[in-house]
């Protein structure tokens, strides 16, 4: 575990696409356990216990508190254990998309819904998405989430649009294009397939969140220094909700 702390840190990128989903799991796990409703607590009082018996109880409740404590810390331990262990499973997990221009992508829960159709703008499918847009030119800076857009009632509102269509970057409608209804994949996308305008899509509601993300990767002194690869490259964690035709 140390190693593979010391191997991330020299490796910002690794860090950043080895990290947890950014979607919470539908019911999360909790390593800590209430007693359940059915099992009866017992319990008896005794008059005029001697002190020799206080001393006894007292010591109990020490050794089963210290025992419970001990458990508790023991099931922790063992479950970050287990999540570094599957975290560090996943590393080696990316893949080449078929004719993407160089998108790598990492399915975090494969779907088992239709796959998309893209095809001339009759047939193509409506797709809605939720996502995280990350920048990996600031620290893995999350600069979008559709999570952050709420309607009326406080609920996110997701992302839709058509595939093919033109509108949104290449790199995103690669993504979708191969995956199914109900799948959440992990992408590294490159500036070829990110960024080329500030009108392509999605582009962050917010007016600074947008003026950060562009000034980055469009950064003309930079982008002067020979420093384009490393500016627009974006991870995105797309979730496919939905679709139609």
């Amino acid at each position: 575990l140390q190693s593979n702390k010391e191997d991330n840190a020299a490796d910002p990128l690794l860090c950043i696409i080895t990290s947890p989903p950014c979607f919470p799991p539908p019911h999360p796990p909790s390593p800590f356990r209430e007693t359940p409703a059915s099992s009866p607590i017992i319990s008896a009082t005794f008059p005029h216990p001697s002190s020799s018996s206080l001393s006894s109880t007292r010591s109990s409740r020490r050794t089963l508190s210290v025992s419970i404590a001990t458990t508790t810390i023991s099931s922790l331990i063992l479950s970050f254990y287990s999540s570094a262990l599957s975290k560090s499973a996943i590393n080696t997990d990316f893949f080449d998309l078929p004719n993407s221009g160089g998108v790598k992508a990492l399915d975090l829960r494969p779907g088992t819904g239709a796959t998309p159709v893209d095809g001339d703008q009759v047939l193509s499918s409506i797709v809605v998405i939720h996502y995280y847009g990350r920048l990996a030119a600031k620290q893995g800076w999350r600069f979008d989430s559709t999570y952050d857009h709420k309607d009326g009632i406080g609920e996110p509102i997701p992302f839709v649009f058509t595939l093919g269509s033109g509108k949104v970057i290449s790199g995103i409608e690669a993504a979708v294009r191969s995956m199914q209804v109900g799948g959440t994949r992990r992408v590294i996308i490159p500036p070829s397939q990110g960024y080329q305008n500030t009108s392509q899509e999605p582009i962050p509601p917010n007016f600074f969140d947008r003026q950060r993300l562009f000034t980055t990767i469009f950064n003309p002194t930079r982008l002067a220094n020979g420093e384009g690869s490393t500016l627009g490259t974006l991870i995105f964690d797309i979730e496919l909700i939905s679709l139609r035709h």
